[in-house]
């Protein structure tokens, strides 16, 4: 395949106080020195870091030689049946993935929305080497028996920092799913607290015994956690009962009876569509008061996304989540949001649940992800467990991840990268609804106006758009049946999204 790279039409300005690490200057002078180039003219030529590339350099076909060789000898040890690209990861650089093989691509799936401030970032760099991070690594603590001395100041300054309003408290964890299980627990444990008639009270010698035999208390009835359909919470025990987007995560694995609400699909345009959109999210809300008040297996909580992801980018009106934190606190169930995905500035607020104006906070909220590290909030001191040991594993996440996110809030915020978000995101939105215009088949069902850069669109050749995606100098990625979903990182700017949209008007103009 001919070389193929695109830039934009003038140089990078360096606004950044933070230069990049000598080791990529060679990486960046071959990437700027590529001999063949198509211009894409942009908007706005500002740029945080400059240790950046211009624009995309595709050499080889994705995967290329290099890659498929190396792919091979990894199959030897490793299930390489999900692999999307295999990565140079000290080539990265910013919005921009690299290949073995030379091909270097503006990543809009940033690592399933994992990469807040783009690949080598040298603010992070720069934590990284640091002493605490170095101490953190070397003499990772059972943080629940072992507690760096500094921890409460790490948590406060980092963790806590940006704590949801009127959630002040954290759970620490590993990975998303390990973040809605352990909310799942504080739920039953809180529930049933309760129930015997407040934390002073002690466990009956027959609660403990039935314990080790798996069995309830005679008495006592079974509680489930209640999610909606097409929404994704993980693949482990518990959060994989409350996962239901696609049968593969849960074919063959023992799940729990718990329940499972619709979630209102709405129709696009959203202008066109006012009463039926209404209705949807009307009656999804009495299904769940319904559910809530007669499943067999009565929920003590009720999990929601504030846009499914996993499931296909699906979309509700703040005031169906107004509504459903009503609901939650008329039959005293907690309401969990799980932000794993849509949190840390990617819907132009830093939690998206801040776009729903709510009357009362969340009862916990879950987040991973960009935060590169994991856990949950809460505010009630009932949700933390009477006993010491029942919220409890060997790590209870990692102080090395939790200093990297401290890192990366000080960047969000010395550049300003949640309001900016928001403003190019409107700006993206925009230019896809020209091309929604002009190529209908292509860009169906545009959604996520005003949510920042946490924008979707159907396409019905989905699967063909994303491989095309990388020919034209683009890493994207899908979800749900048809959905094309767009997770840039925070750094994402105007000249980005312009090579962006070059890229998916050529792949639309090819069909």
């Amino acid at each position: 395949m001919a070389a193929r790279a695109f830039r934009t039409s003038s140089s990078l300005l360096r606004t950044a106080a933070v230069s990049a690490p000598s080791s990529f200057s060679r990486p960046v002078l071959a990437i700027h020195q590529s001999r063949r180039r198509f211009a894409v003219s942009a908007s706005k030529m500002s740029s945080y870091y400059e240790w950046e590339p211009e624009g995309p350099t595709v050499k080889t076909e994705i995967p290329g030689p290099k890659s498929r060789a190396a792919i091979a000898e990894l199959d030897e040890v490793f299930d390489t049946r999900s692999l999307n690209m295999l990565t140079d990861y000290q080539k990265s650089s910013g919005n921009y993935i690299a290949d073995p093989d030379g091909n270097v691509l503006l990543d809009v799936y940033a690592q399933i929305a994992s990469i807040p401030i783009g690949y080598n970032n040298p603010a992070l760099l720069k934590a990284a080497r640091g002493d605490e991070m170095i101490n953190g690594l070397i003499n990772r603590p059972a943080l629940g028996n072992f507690p760096p001395a500094d921890w409460a100041n790490v948590l406060k300054t980092g963790i806590l920092k940006v704590a949801p309003k009127g959630l002040d408290q954290v759970f620490t964890a590993m990975a998303g799913s390990d973040a809605n299980e352990t909310a799942y627990k504080a739920a039953f444990m809180w529930r049933r607290q309760h129930e015997r008639g407040g934390a002073h009270v002690e466990f009956t010698e027959a609660e403990m015994a039935s314990a080790m035999d798996n069995q309830l208390p005679a008495g006592s009835s079974e509680l489930s956690i209640m999610s909606f359909k097409t929404g994704f919470h993980g693949r482990l025990f518990g959060s994989l009962s409350t996962t239901r987007s696609k049968p593969i995560h849960k074919l063959d694995i023992p799940a729990f009876d718990w329940p499972q609400a619709t979630f209102p699909l709405l129709k696009y345009p959203l202008e066109d569509y006012v009463e039926e959109n209404a209705a949807a999210e009307k009656a999804a809300l009495e299904e769940v008061e319904h559910l809530i008040l007669n499943y067999r297996v009565p929920p003590c909580a009720v999990i929601v996304e504030p846009i499914q992801s996993e499931g296909g980018d699906n979309h509700a009106s703040p005031a169906f989540f107004r509504s459903l934190r009503t609901l939650t606190r008329k039959h005293n169930v907690l309401l969990i949001v799980d932000e794993v995905q849509t949190g840390v500035g990617a819907t132009g607020k830093f939690w998206a649940h801040e776009h729903w104006d709510l009357p009362e906070p969340p009862d916990m909220v879950t987040f991973s992800k960009k935060a590169q590290t994991a856990g949950y909030y809460f505010g009630n001191p009932e949700l933390r467990p009477n006993k010491p040991y029942r919220q409890f594993n060997t790590w209870m996440g990692d102080p090395a991840r939790a200093l990297l996110f401290r890192s990366i809030i000080q960047e969000i915020e010395r550049l300003g990268l949640v309001e900016k978000t928001a403003k190019v995101g409107d700006y993206l939105y925009g230019k896809l609804e020209l091309l929604a215009k002009k190529y209908p088949g292509q860009f169906q069902n545009l959604r996520g106006k005003g949510m920042g850069t946490f924008i979707a669109f159907d396409n019905p050749r989905r699967d063909e758009f994303l491989v095309k995606a990388k020919t034209f100098g683009v890493n994207i990625g899908g979800s749900g049946k048809e959905a094309v979903r767009l997770r840039p990182m925070l750094i994402f700017e105007e000249k980005h999204a312009d090579i962006l949209l070059a890229a998916l008007e050529k792949i639309a103009a090819s069909w």
